[in-house]
């Protein structure tokens, strides 16, 4: 990893040296071209111009000031960097025809571009509560079509499709990207899209997107050799998410560290969409909070292989859930794929009682059914199973209360989980679980070294249950309050090591072998 990763930073400056970094660079500011900082007129127009001058004189720096500039769809070019000054604003047109008449372009584009970025320290809005109202108003009266918008979903809204709310940001198949310092925010869908893109360096960026549903932080799906770092994402939905929807491709070589997320979905995901699949993944040091879902996710649904994944610490407080990692089978076309190879270490996650992002103003759906706190998890499906899976240093904190009331799942029975092969993964998939802090089932190769277990409040469940399991180590798994016994289940699990379990009271009572 640190070889790509200086590999990866020669390169880029190679390749940035004539658009960033020489004291020769030519810049270009979009108020020599007609742009009006009056936050009403479109300057979609100016900026454009500034743009393909820029490209055509082999390249430069296109120059947002202070002032705030409204926009429909630019178009980036190879050679280009956009820079937003301080207090420059590049506020997105709240008009949805300027987004095209069919479905809705990004506001920023890119396609088979290279040696492009957006830096300095000003401000991309989407302005999407304005947008959002334009989009009502001609949903109302027809003159904007849309299939979704008033059938029914989880939210009880009249939800448009995302076909008619623009991102803020999407590059396909380019090369060599530089995203730096800036803020993206207010947008109505995903904030940022980098699709079939190499060489993408992005640092130090604050994304605020809370304004509607669907509004995850970053995507980036199907991309070669990225690196992100030392940014903040505030978002409705996930916050850093890996998406992979080339069955050709893949996304390889991604190092991801020093951020800091809070999402009314999940932290950090890879998945859902999983075509091709996730290889060579690094993750450090992400800071969590007041998230609805996993801090961590790890997901292959769709035929995808998903190896060599290595996440280190992650504190994640006011969590609803700390690791979910899912094989699946929700694409019926395709063979079921592989999760194999991963490693996840030094994690600490606090799980409350309550809902993590109650109050937030775009609050993740409640589950259809009554549960009661849902544990991490590591499941496969029958002829399907996770493969070699490392959990080292792990601690998990659940304030508990668990009521057989809310729901009741006796262990006399384990076949009653659901398999749910086809559907869409999640921590909740399964609904009400028969353990309250880590669920393992069709998997091979599970190591476990040094976890904690705790749960303030009392729960009927026992904590750990493995079934159908080959090849599992347990060594040094401290569970220090015994809440009803077996603490343990262990259901047709083979090649088992138990080394240094730390429950209070006897073994042959805590740890059941069926």
């Amino acid at each position: 990893m640190k070889n790509f990763l200086k590999t990866l930073s020669i390169l880029l400056l190679c390749g940035f040296i004539g658009i960033t970094a020489s004291a020769q660079i030519k810049t270009y500011n979009v108020k020599n071209y007609g742009a009006i900082a009056d936050g009403e007129t479109n300057n979609t127009v100016a900026i454009q111009k500034a743009i393909d001058e820029a490209s055509a004189n082999g390249g430069g720096r296109v120059i947002v000031p202070a002032g705030r500039f409204v926009t429909g769809v630019i178009d980036l070019k190879s050679n280009v960097e956009l820079h937003l000054d301080k207090n420059a604003f590049l506020l997105g047109s709240a008009i949805r025809a300027d987004y095209g008449a069919g479905k809705a372009s990004a506001l920023i584009v890119a396609n088979n571009q290279h040696h492009i970025a957006i830096t300095g320290h000003g401000v991309i809005d989407g302005q999407g509560h304005d947008l959002l109202k334009d989009i009502y108003r001609r949903l109302n009266a027809g003159t904007l079509q849309d299939t979704e918008w008033r059938k029914p979903n989880p939210w009880h809204q009249m939800r448009p499709t995302e076909d008619n709310r623009p991102k803020l940001i999407e590059f396909k198949n380019c090369d060599a990207i530089q995203i730096k310092s800036i803020t993206i925010k207010n947008g109505l869908c995903w904030t940022q899209n980098y699709k079939s893109c190499s060489n993408l360096v992005i640092d130090s960026i604050k994304v605020e997107n809370v304004t509607y549903w669907n509004n995850d932080g970053i995507d980036i799906v199907d991309c070669k050799n990225v690196k992100l770092t030392n940014s903040f994402f505030n978002a409705d939905d996930d916050g850093i998410c890996l998406k992979s929807e080339d069955p050709n491709s893949a996304c390889e070589n991604v190092y991801v560290a020093n951020c800091r997320v809070r999402s009314s979905a999940s932290a950090i995901k890879l998945g859902t969409g999983s075509q091709g699949g996730f290889k060579k993944i690094t993750i450090r040091h992400i800071s969590v909070y007041d998230t609805y879902r996993s801090a961590i996710a790890v997901e292959t649904v769709d035929g995808g292989v998903l190896e060599d994944i290595d996440i280190r610490d992650v504190v994640a407080t006011n969590t609803g859930n700390a690791i979910v990692i899912r094989l699946g089978h929700r694409n019926q076309k395709r063979p079921a794929g592989v999760l194999r190879r991963v490693y996840i270490g030094n994690v600490k996650v606090d799980v409350p009682a309550g809902k993590p992002d109650a109050g937030y103003a775009m609050e993740g759906p409640v589950t259809g059914a009554a549960h009661n706190i849902i544990p991490s998890s590591v499941t496969g499906i029958p002829g399907s199973r996770v493969e070699d899976v490392t959990l080292e240093n792990i601690t998990i904190n659940y304030a508990g209360g668990a009521k057989k009331e809310v729901a009741d799942f006796g262990i006399d029975t384990l076949e009653k989980v659901p398999e749910k092969i086809p559907d869409y993964p999640e921590f909740s998939m399964f609904g009400e679980l028969p353990a309250w802090g880590f669920y393992i089932r069709h998997a091979d190769g599970i190591k476990i070294k040094n976890m904690v277990l705790t749960c303030k409040g009392d729960d009927y469940r026992p904590a750990f249950i493995a079934d159908d399991v080959k090849g599992l180590s347990l060594d040094t798994l401290n569970i220090p309050q015994v809440k009803t016994k077996p603490v343990i289940l262990l259901n047709k699990v083979s090649e088992l090591v138990l080394k240094n379990i730390k429950i209070p009271g006897s073994a042959k009572q805590n740890i059941q072998v069926q």
